[in-house]
């Protein structure tokens, strides 16, 4: 995985943001989702290294990345705070300006980094979401039920550590990967990954930085968002992809309507993949991406 790709460990005010680098070309950030790593990444990066500078880091708090100290707010692990590490950390690595992607949580660190650094941001992608403040304003029964875990893991610690700690592997086998989808397309993932992903769930430290993670999602992500409704939209080129028989159809029909009022330049559309879309369907992900960043007149030649 990921050959030819050079790891870095880039100092940032807050800590070390774990990365890894390869191609040339017009930079993209690529950041992971829950409960991963930069590794989702391992089937399209090779292909998006033909024609950009890659840069795949796991977030702050997951993989060999730094964990944010908790505080009473949550603020360290709010998605403002991730984007603007991420941002230090692409500058160090001499991108002052650059597209990011993400999937999942990432994909919330990603359009938060475009609407708080507009300057820094040429194009977003965001895979499988919507904006966190439209999910609580929008929360019902059929969300109580199908993202049962954001509400778990926004409670109190060390309530969902410590339920989380007893049994690890009933948590990955049946939530993880029966309810969310992961590993379910045969020949996307193989046995080194899917096993690296369950051993994230036996480090304290990340299971903590994943509830902190949500718990910022439950309070000051929200309330960012809500401030920002109506009053500031995303300045780049915003594609959203989604997968078609995933919750996001189901609980609010028209996706795009969704992301309409947040973004001035909208693309998208649902694909025939699990959540878990780019290692689903690498090839169709690294299409709508590339089809994204060519066409962006202010996506220029690094």
């Amino acid at each position: 995985m990921f050959a030819g790709f050079a790891e870095h460990e880039v100092e940032t005010d807050r800590g070390v943001v774990f990365a890894r680098v390869g191609g040339r070309g017009p930079a993209l950030l690529l950041l992971h989702g829950y409960p991963q790593t930069h590794l989702m990444w391992h089937a399209a990066a090779a292909s998006l290294a033909a024609q950009f500078t890659v840069v795949a880091t796991d977030l702050p708090g997951y993989g060999r990345s730094f964990r944010p100290t908790p505080a009473p707010d949550h603020a360290p692990h709010a998605k403002r705070a991730l984007a603007a590490d991420l941002v230090e950390a692409m500058a160090a690595l001499g991108h002052e300006r650059f597209a990011v992607a993400g999937h999942d949580r990432g994909g919330r660190v990603a359009y938060r980094m475009a609407l708080d650094h507009p300057e820094r941001v040429s194009a977003v992608a965001v895979f499988d979401v919507v904006p966190t403040g439209e999910v609580w304003a929008r929360a019902g029964a059929e969300l109580a039920l199908l993202y049962w875990h954001w509400s778990f893991l926004a409670q109190p610690a060390p309530l969902p550590e410590r339920l989380i700690a007893g049994d690890p592997g009933a948590f990955f086998d049946l939530h993880v990967r029966a309810q969310l989808g992961l590993g379910r397309a045969e020949g996307r993932y193989p046995e080194e990954l899917m096993s690296g992903y369950r051993r994230l769930l036996d480090d304290a430290s990340v299971v903590e930085a994943i509830c902190e993670d949500y718990r910022a999602g439950a309070g000051i992500d929200r309330e960012h968002d809500d401030a920002d409704r109506g009053v500031r939209r995303i300045e780049c080129p915003l594609l959203a992809l989604w997968s078609a028989r995933g919750a996001l159809p189901r609980l609010y029909g028209d996706v795009l309507d969704v992301w309409r009022p947040w973004a001035h330049e909208l693309t998208g559309r649902g694909l025939d993949a699990s959540h878990f879309l780019v290692e689903d369907l690498p090839d169709e992900v690294v299409a709508e991406l590339t089809a994204l960043l060519t066409t962006t007149t202010t996506y220029q030649e690094a």
